[in-house]
């Protein structure tokens, strides 16, 4: 009977224990199980260097959604990002949206100003107006060989 019942004590911790890896893997993994509370946005840029496919999309600060895929069209010779909003954020057509780096050499992200003088986006809706990413290095090599003036050169000092 001893042994029976210490069984049941593995069993029930081995369970408990596959729950929690289960819960976690879905949050963690940003899976939605019970329908899905997004819609779908997409925007086109020059550049996405250092965008992935699960990057946050903020707006004022705020975590919005992810970007679901990056791709190429070839006709336009842009990169398409395709991102996912969560209902109930409402984003309009004039809405600017641009890449951002967190820190000084941090993971890239999306950042969205949302406008508001425009008609709503809806699903499938295109972002028009775009920032690529300001490649921190690019600033640095300009500055180190002169390419950039300071405010000094500008005034003609």
């Amino acid at each position: 009977m001893n042994k029976y019942k210490m069984e049941v004590v593995v069993g029930i911790f081995v369970i408990f224990g596959l729950v929690c890896v289960g819960y976690m893997t879905v949050k963690l993994g940003h899976v939605s199980l019970f329908g899905d509370d997004t819609y779908a946005l997409t925007a086109r840029f020059t550049s996405v260097t250092g965008l992935r496919t699960g990057s946050p999309v903020y707006i004022w600060g705020i975590e919005v959604g992810r970007v679901e895929n990056i791709s190429m069209d070839q006709r336009e010779q842009k990169a398409v990002v395709e991102i996912r909003i969560k209902k109930g954020v409402v984003i309009y057509d004039d809405a600017i949206a641009s890449i951002k780096t967190e820190g000084l050499i941090g993971d890239k992200y999306l950042n969205i100003d949302p406008g508001g003088s425009g008609e709503p986006l809806t699903n499938g809706g295109v972002i028009a107006d775009t920032q690529p990413a300001v490649e921190v290095v690019d600033l640095i090599g300009k500055y180190v060989f002169g390419d950039i003036k300071t405010s000094k050169e500008k005034k003609g000092e």
